[in-house]
């Protein structure tokens, strides 16, 4: 069976090739890209948050799977690289972009959960991981990638990974699976409140 996805944002090319031109090689691959667009769009009028815009690949593959009722927060501490992001889907109204530090974002918002948590940098996954827990709504989806070894992993990081795995599942509130897809995914369901 082929896993390429069929089908792709329309902004997907535009977004590529700024992200060559910027240098910014940390973009969402196209796997857990479709399984973005996947889940949120298994979630009308949903409340999606993605930890990490980059350059907004999984950001335009999040939108991609959207309703017109669902809408998308997402943050980004490299201002200049979210920029890219905002230029190229600025005129869609169900997103909202935050440029500023994820993890302190994660400690001060006091808002409504979300039916989808995209954690795709350190704030929500190897920092803030309860905080970021704490906002995924019962039977909400939390997700995460980058599991497998990356160019420019710190020397250690396969043993936070590790121990970040373990954590999430010895968790009561939480039923997740391992994927060994893509770039190393675990998704999260939450399934009771702790």
């Amino acid at each position: 069976m082929d896993d390429t996805p069929s089908r792709f944002p329309a902004s997907l090319p535009a977004l590529r090739a700024a992200a060559r031109e910027a240098g910014f090689t940390m973009s969402c691959e196209e796997r857990t890209g479709s399984l973005l667009a996947v889940l949120a769009a298994t979630r009308p009028g949903g409340r999606i948050l993605e930890l990490g815009t980059g350059v907004g690949e999984g950001t335009a593959w999040l939108l991609s799977g959207m309703d017109s009722a669902s809408h998308l927060v997402t943050i980004e501490l490299d201002e200049a690289v979210q920029r890219v992001a905002r230029e190229q889907l600025r005129s869609d109204p169900r997103v909202t972009f935050v440029a500023g530090d994820g993890g302190e974002w994660l400690q001060n918002y006091d808002g409504e959960p979300f039916d989808l948590v995209f954690a795709d940098t350190w704030p929500g996954k190897f920092t803030h991981l309860e905080q970021a827990l704490q906002l995924v709504a019962l039977g909400g989806t939390y997700l995460i990638d980058d599991l497998d070894p990356q160019p420019g992993w710190p020397e250690d990081h396969g043993a936070s990974v590790k121990r970040l795995l373990t954590d999430l599942e010895e968790r009561e509130d939480f039923r997740s699976v391992r994927m060994a897809w893509a770039s190393g995914l675990l998704m999260a369901v939450r399934s009771a409140r702790p």
